[in-house]
Parts: C-alpha cells; structure tokens; sequence
C-alpha cells in the first residue's frame, strides 16, 4: 500500500470517527431534551397566590358574606395534551349580591374523585384580572372566572369540580 493511500484511509477513519461521536452527542442531548419536556409539571412547588388584606374564611365577616357572592353555572372542560396529561379548563359566573364594590376576588378551581378527595386544586386571584382590565365587581353584576388545572393524569378519576371563593376584598 503507498503512502497517499494509507493516509486517505487514515483520514476517512478519522473523519468517520467525528461523525459517530457527533451524531452520539446529538442523540443524548435529543434525549435529554425530550425527557425534560415530558416531565409532569410540580405544582406543589409553587406558592398559591394570596389577595393582601382579604377576608379569608373562619372570619365572621367572611362567613356572612360568603352566601351573598354566588358562584354558579360552573362548567369543566377536559383537554388531553401530547405530554400524556390533560388540562381541565373551569369556568363560572360569579355574581355578588353583597351591597358593597368588590376590588379583590380570590378563587379556588378543585377537581375532586369519586371519593370526594382533591386530585388537583389551582388558586387565582381574578379581581384585579389583567385579562379583561377589570379591578372591581360593582354590587348586583357578574362576571366570568376562569382555572386552568394542567399536569393532571389521563387515568385519573374526575368525578366532580367545583369553584369556591377563598377570600375577598371590597372597596
């Protein structure tokens, strides 16, 4: 064998060599991306958003006008995602029949089994709301609350949903 010829065998190994741990390193980091984006997401690692200065339940205050702000008409809607979860979608009319102008509203969207045990809960603030630009809800008018509940299994057994005030704010 001459020389040229052992030195383009020498370089095509090499450059074969380049190739096999190329396509390696892309494979894992392909790998590593795609476990990372099916990886349900942790909510209980975030910090549920609290309204400052709302009447929170155990208060009398709260409990007396609890029955006057009405959530009703609740609906949920299920969503599967390509992450192998779903996303349940509530939405509700809240009506406040309180006599006062309410500036903080916080909500808690739960969607429960058949043994009446939480699988997911989301809490909201929905007064002030970015979404429609509202900052209060003027005594005797409604409007419209929306939570999104993601990363909650295909299996899992919904039963029941509910949205429930957990704390309020009035002007």
């Amino acid at each position: 064998m001459s020389q040229p010829e052992q030195s383009i065998k020498e370089a095509d190994g090499v450059r074969r060599t380049i190739f096999i741990v190329a396509g390696l390193v892309a494979a894992l980091l392909i790998a590593v991306i795609v476990f990372f984006a099916t990886r349900p997401v942790d909510n209980r690692a975030s910090v549920a958003p609290q309204l400052e200065g709302a009447i929170r339940p155990g208060s009398s205050e709260f409990d007396e006008y609890r029955e006057k702000i009405v959530v009703n008409d609740v609906e949920a809607f299920k969503s599967p995602r390509a992450l192998g979860d779903q996303i349940v979608r509530l939405q509700g009319t809240v009506r406040n029949f309180t006599g006062r102008t309410i500036n903080g509203l916080e909500i808690q969207g739960t969607v429960v089994d058949s043994q009446n045990n939480p699988v997911k809960q989301r809490t909201i603030i929905a007064i002030p709301s970015r979404a429609t630009g509202a900052n209060e809800l003027v005594s005797n008018r409604t409007m419209q609350v929306v939570v999104l509940l993601e990363g909650i299994k295909m299996d899992a057994d919904l039963a029941n949903f509910r949205i429930d005030v957990a704390g309020v704010r009035f002007q």
